[in-house]
C-alpha cells in the first residue's frame, strides 16, 4: 500500500463515518419509531400499528388542535393521544360532545360513542394553563387521557413529537393526524 491508496481509504472511510453520524442525529433528533400500545387510538391507530415521530416540529411550530402526539407520562412510558384542548380554552365533554368555549368540537375521526360527561374544572383549572394542552384518544371509551388525573392536561415540555406516519402494517401506510 502506498501513501495514495492510505489516502484514499481515508477518504472513502471519512464519507462512510459522516454519513453514519448523519443517520444517528436524524434519529436521534428529527424522527423516530414509536409502536401503538392499547386500543386507546381506534380506529385512527390500532395497538401494534409502528408510527414515525417528528421529534423536531414542535421546535418551531406550535401544538395544533387535532395533531395526534406522543408525549412522556409516567418517566419510562409514552401514550399516544390526539390534542383537542390549547391553551386558555375551557374544554367539556357533554352528551358525548366535545365542547370548546362553548362550540361544539366537529370530530369526523371517531365514531358514534358513548362517554361520560367530563369537565376541565374536574382537574382544578377553568382554562387550559399556557404551555399545556387537554388530550383524548380516538376510542374515548377506552382511553387513558386527559380526563383521568393520573395523565391530566399534557405540559409541551413533556411532548415528544408529533405522530405523522403510520408504516407498519405494510398493507396500512397512511398518512395520520
Amino acid at each position: 500500500m502506498d501513501w495514495l491508496d492510505i489516502k484514499e481509504f481515508f477518504k472513502d472511510a471519512f464519507k462512510y463515518i459522516l454519513v453514519i453520524a448523519l443517520v444517528f442525529v436524524i434519529i436521534m433528533y428529527v424522527f423516530t419509531l414509536e409502536q401503538v400500545v392499547g386500543p386507546s387510538m381506534e380506529s385512527t391507530l390500532k395497538s401494534g400499528d409502528v408510527v414515525i415521530l417528528n421529534k423536531f416540529i414542535y421546535g418551531i411550530k406550535d401544538v395544533k388542535r387535532g395533531e395526534i402526539i406522543s408525549f412522556n407520562y409516567a418517566d419510562t412510558k409514552y401514550l399516544i393521544k390526539r390534542v383537542i384542548g390549547l391553551p386558555g380554552e375551557n374544554v367539556k365533554i357533554e352528551n358525548n360532545k366535545v365542547i370548546i368555549d362553548g362550540k361544539i368540537l366537529k370530530e369526523n375521526y371517531i365514531g358514534n360513542i358513548t362517554v361520560n360527561n367530563f369537565y376541565l374544572s374536574s382537574l382544578g383549572y377553568d382554562k387550559i394553563p399556557d404551555d399545556m394542552y387537554l388530550v383524548l384518544g380516538d376510542n374515548r371509551s377506552n382511553s387513558m387521557d386527559s380526563r383521568n388525573p393520573k395523565v391530566g392536561l399534557v405540559k409541551k415540555e413533556d411532548i415528544i413529537g408529533r405522530v405523522k406516519l403510520r408504516i407498519w402494517p405494510i398493507k396500512s401506510i397512511k398518512i395520520v393526524g
